[in-house]
């Protein structure tokens, strides 16, 4: 499973604050610039609504508030990163406000290491490792575990809805 994880590949790079994170080009459907969301009501506060993406309901997350950040403040660098979760044997569409997105990193194997046990802000089932790119280390993301079952039947729900496309 760690080789899994651990994979080399293409990972897009993005920016929280002055972290850099890295999610593996397979987990993306899209990058999309930052569009009017419409808010839920009794949401959790890191959903932030959701967005009409070709007819369908695309729920939108905060990623800084599911990091324990500050909120994002909206720059004409902001943006939504449309990724694939896979929950129930379904995949589940969701976007992820970043602050910015970076570019994508080759990243061999051998370059990612394991993720180190303290200091991190992030639970660590969160990170599945560390790669060090232009002089920076990022911090690879586990896509899988980003949110728990209940979160994840919350996104799911919302993203099974349809919008008039009119």
């Amino acid at each position: 499973m760690a080789n899994e994880q651990n994979k080399s590949g293409s990972y897009l790079s993005f920016k929280l604050g002055e972290e850099i994170f890295a999610v593996h080009v397979n987990d993306v459907l899209n990058i999309l610039e930052m569009t009017k969301i419409t808010s839920i009501p009794k949401a959790p506060k890191y959903l932030k609504g959701v967005i009409n993406l070709r007819g369908m309901v695309l729920p939108v997350v905060d990623a800084r508030i599911k990091f324990n950040m500050d909120d994002t403040e909206f720059t004409t660098n902001t943006c939504i990163i449309v990724m694939d979760l896979e929950y129930n044997k379904e995949l589940v569409h969701v976007g992820f406000i970043v602050d910015q997105v970076l570019e994508v990193l080759e990243l061999d194997k051998d370059t990612i290491e394991p993720a180190p046990s303290l200091g991190s802000n992030y639970k660590a089932e969160f990170i599945t490792g560390m790669a060090r790119a232009n002089d920076e280390f990022v911090m690879l993301l586990n896509m899988a575990k980003i949110f728990s079952l209940d979160e994840m039947s919350i996104l799911q729900s919302e993203n099974a809805s349809k919008t008039d496309a009119k």
